[in-house]
């Protein structure tokens, strides 16, 4: 995966951020670090529904188990948020995946107080998403 940072270090950036607008340009500085899907890549086996944008995700898993995500999307703070939820589930199997809930880190960066309501439902459209995806492992 990109260069993103883990989850600590995301929180910590995102709380030096000085207000909202500056928090949306870091969402979308995290998803300009993930490389963009190949064509091929973008087919309706990977494309999630429930989100207004595009998204696709794509799910593989390493020798020793590891989930590995890629996604793309057409739109620039989306791709932000695909980043942001990658960076929870990085290094963790799909069985983890699928008993993780990211609510609680969500809820403690205010992200759905401060997403339209359409971008809220896509978060959670790639979170169910992904552990759907990773149930199937």
């Amino acid at each position: 995966m990109a260069n993103l940072p883990d989850k600590d270090k995301l929180l910590r950036n995102f709380s030096r951020c000085g207000n909202w607008e500056e928090k949306y340009m870091y969402i979308i500085e995290l998803g300009a670090q993930l490389p963009a899907l190949p064509d091929e890549a973008r087919s309706a086996e990977n494309l999630i529904a429930g989100c207004q944008s595009q998204v696709w995700i794509v799910m593989t898993t390493d020798s020793e188990g590891t989930v590995r995500l890629s996604g793309d999307s057409d739109a620039a703070i989306v791709k932000g948020l695909i980043a942001m939820v990658f960076i929870l589930y990085q290094g963790l199997t799909a069985r983890q995946i699928v008993a993780l809930d990211v609510r609680p880190f969500f809820n403690e960066l205010a992200l759905g107080q401060h997403l339209t309501p359409s971008r809220s439902q896509g978060v959670e459209a790639m979170v169910r998403g992904i552990r759907a995806k990773a149930a199937n492992l």
